[in-house]
C-alpha cells in the first residue's frame, strides 16, 4: 500500500471517530436532560423516604454500618465525578480534534494557494502584523 491510501485510510479513521464521538456526546446530553428532567422534588423525597426505610430496616450494629454508607456514598460520588470528568476531557478531545481538522484544511488550501499565481499587494502590512512578525523571528 502507498503512502497516500495510508494517508487516505487514516483520515477516513479520523473523520469515522470525530462522528462517533459527536454521537456519544448528544447522546449523554440527552440523557443528562433527562436525568435532570426527571428528579422532581416530590421523587427526591420519596428517593430519600425509601432510602431512609431501607437503613431503616437493616441490622444498625450490623454489616452495613453508618461508617459503611458514608463509604458507599463517597464510591459513588468518586464514579460520579471520575464520569464527569471523563466526560469533559472527551469533549475536550472531539474540540481539540475538530480543531487540528480545520487546521490540516487550512493547511491544505494554504497548500493550493501557494500553487496558484500570486495575487498583486495591496500595500505595506499593517503595523501590528510587522511588530508581530519582528517578535516571532526575534
Amino acid at each position: 500500500m502507498n503512502f497516500d491510501a495510508l494517508q487516505r485510510r487514516v483520515r477516513r479513521a479520523e473523520a469515522v471517530v470525530q462522528v462517533r464521538m459527536d454521537e456519544t456526546v448528544q447522546q449523554w446530553d440527552t440523557l443528562e436532560t433527562t436525568w435532570r428532567r426527571s428528579w422532581t422534588p416530590g421523587r427526591i423525597v420519596i428517593a430519600g423516604l425509601a432510602g431512609g426505610f431501607v437503613a431503616g430496616r437493616l441490622e444498625p450494629g450490623g454489616a452495613f454500618s453508618g461508617a459503611r454508607w458514608l463509604q458507599m456514598i463517597g464510591s459513588v460520588s468518586g464514579l460520579v465525578a471520575s464520569a464527569q470528568a471523563s466526560i469533559a476531557s472527551l469533549q475536550e478531545a472531539g474540540l481539540a480534534a475538530a480543531a487540528g481538522m480545520a487546521a490540516s484544511h487550512a493547511a491544505t488550501d494554504e497548500g493550493q494557494a501557494a500553487s496558484a499565481p500570486p495575487e498583486p499587494a495591496a500595500g505595506p502590512p499593517p503595523q501590528a502584523a510587522a511588530a508581530a512578525t519582528e517578535l516571532s523571528e526575534s
